[in-house]
């Protein structure tokens, strides 16, 4: 089964990207900030992380470069859910290496769009 980390420290946006993921068939990982998502890296290998971009510490945003400038964890997808909604915040994420950005609240609909395109 497939694997993906949630990188929020938001407990209801956590909790509905854990439950949306789950419903699709994905085994779900969790953590709270950057530090505790290295942690989790270290432990097991995740097929596809869903980053946000305000999170205490490093931002999403340094992590989403980090995970794609790395030998070990440039393959996996990065897709950053966040309120930061403006194509300024878009093109930013797509420029650090993002394959997707999602706007918070998360939209069922747009999640189950991006995994099809990403092949989950």
């Amino acid at each position: 089964m497939k694997m993906a980390l949630i990188v929020e420290d938001g407990v209801t946006d956590r909790e509905f990207l854990t439950r949306q993921l789950q419903e699709s068939g994905l085994t779900v990982i969790t953590a709270g900030s950057v530090e505790e998502a290295q942690g989790k890296l270290g432990q097991s290998k995740p097929d596809i992380i869903f980053l946000d971009v305000i999170l205490p510490g490093q931002s999403g945003f340094e992590f989403c470069r980090f995970l794609k400038s790395s030998p070990d964890t440039k393959q996996i997808p990065v897709v950053i859910c966040s309120t930061k909604g403006t194509d300024v915040d878009k093109t930013w994420g797509t420029m650090l290496g993002a394959d997707d950005y999602l706007i918070k609240p998360v939209d069922p609909d747009a999640l189950k769009k991006t995994l099809s395109k990403l092949r989950f």
